[in-house]
């Protein structure tokens, strides 16, 4: 079972669980100020592309409730909406988990930094070009710990995804 999480943004973070392995990055969407659809399209084509080609079952996306400014708001609202079609159309199981909740598990506080979600990807042994990528790690990491992830695991082999990349779980805070 291959799993993806999303940092949404101009700026999408990525990570994906892919035969026992972790591949992360950020994809820099095209923004044209006089063409606002265009970075929604980009995401889309492109999402389409990453479900299909890592045979995605399972995604995760940082669900923001507030935002400082408009704009950001509007633009998140079309990125998750948009993700929310592409799951529906490609049967792809679609979860968001609240930013608090994120940060709490992977620096025990849920108003961490980006520096400090930075801090924890690279505790984990990855090298995050930048935020996005380091939040998306933080979502994948604790998507794997869920319950309904570790049981499909467990039906394909060992225990769990860990053990099958041969790295420790990070503990739960």
């Amino acid at each position: 079972m291959n799993v993806l999480a999303l940092d949404l943004g101009t700026k999408c973070g990525f990570a994906i669980w892919k035969d026992g392995s972790i591949i992360s990055g950020t994809k820099k969407l095209q923004h044209n100020k006089n063409a606002f659809g265009l970075r929604f399209l980009d995401f889309r084509r492109w999402l389409i592309r990453m479900i299909e080609e890592h045979n995605i079952c399972m995604l995760f996306f940082e669900r923001v409730h507030g935002h400082k400014g408009t704009d950001a708001a509007h633009c998140f609202g079309g990125f998750m909406y948009t993700l929310a079609a592409v799951c529906e159309e490609l049967a792809v199981k679609c979860t968001g988990i609240p930013v608090g909740t994120i940060k709490k598990f992977a620096t025990g506080k849920g108003n961490a930094s980006k520096e400090e979600m930075i801090a924890f990807a690279k505790s984990q042994g990855f090298t995050p070009v930048d935020d996005n990528e380091s939040d998306a790690l933080a979502i994948l990491l604790l998507s794997l710990k869920t319950t309904v992830v570790k049981i499909h695991c467990q039906a394909l082999g060992p225990p769990s995804p860990w053990e099958r990349a041969g790295r420790r779980a990070p503990e739960l805070r």
